[in-house]
């Protein structure tokens, strides 16, 4: 059933658990997701990038989604979110399309444009009902940063700005910056568990932490712990369809040309990535 997300994350954050929020790009996608959700019986937040809008069509992504939620997955709680809007244009035309929940992205502007530009960004959505999620410090991507050594207190979230932040825009969630990074980026070695402590203590929102599609080693369990309701989830997605599908194309199956086995397959394979991180982020069983 369609839910809105800050339900979701509030009953993350009370229960003390994290939710998915996983990255979709077309059918097969979508379908895992959703479908992993319902076989373990959790919440889950299926999100859409801008270029996915490009790619798919704003409106057929969105009621691709929302039609998979209604009448395949009526009794688990799926949210739909736009990730990285990056202008208020594209904001206004996901809440336009139906979108109950937006990021807006303003991590990369000064200080005080991101600050007034989420504020002008919650304004307009929470008088149309729609939930805002902020983004302070940088999480970097590696077309953006050369892979060297990062000066990291230069791009995580301080804790009191954080504060200021959430106070003066009015955001629903908040997504931090300690240590993590987008796709192949090397991340700090050791996240810095004493800040994320901190913005906790400061701020009444549920937590999200991009660019952990690999926390798979006792990292997440961690952040969960420390406060992080919410892990945004894109890379390892790709890889699982896009690994699958390579395996296939190197003659390591017998699907002929058929192209519905063939990325039936490449969905099975994005749906167990999906059940893999439900479980390790410990929302299975709390649809």
């Amino acid at each position: 059933m369609i839910t809105n997300v800050k339900e979701i994350l509030t009953k993350a954050k009370e229960g003390g658990y994290a939710v998915g929020a996983f990255n979709t790009f077309n059918m097969e996608t979508t379908r895992a997701i959703i479908g992993g959700a319902r076989e373990i019986n959790s919440p889950v937040i299926v999100q859409v990038t801008e270029k996915t809008m490009e790619y798919a069509g704003g409106r057929g992504i969105f009621n691709l989604i929302k039609n998979e939620a209604e009448f395949y997955s009526a009794k688990i709680p799926v949210g739909i979110h736009l990730d990285h809007g990056k202008s208020f244009e594209i904001i206004k035309r996901a809440v336009e399309i139906g979108f109950t929940s937006v990021m807006y992205d303003g991590s990369r502007k000064t200080w005080e444009d991101n600050l007034m530009v989420t504020k002008e960004v919650v304004d307009f959505c929470h008088k149309k009902g729609v939930s805002v999620q902020g983004e302070l410090g940088n999480v970097p991507y590696l077309s953006e940063q050369k892979m060297m050594e990062v000066d990291w207190e230069k791009y995580m979230t301080n804790p009191q700005k954080a504060k200021e932040f959430v106070n003066f825009t009015g955001v629903d969630a908040l997504a931090v910056a300690i240590g993590n990074a987008h796709d192949f980026f090397k991340e700090r070695e050791i996240p810095d568990w004493k800040r994320l402590s901190e913005i906790k203590s400061l701020i009444g929102v549920p937590i999200i932490l991009h660019g952990a599609s690999d926390w798979d080693n006792g990292k997440a369990v961690e952040a969960v712990k420390l406060g992080v309701s919410c892990f945004n989830i894109d890379t390892s997605i790709r890889l699982a369809f896009m690994n699958t599908l390579s395996s296939i194309f190197r003659g390591n199956g017998n699907f002929g040309f058929d192209p519905r086995q063939i990325l039936s397959q490449a969905r099975e394979a994005i749906k167990k990535n999906v059940k893999n991180k439900i479980e390790l982020f410990g929302s299975s069983g709390k649809a």
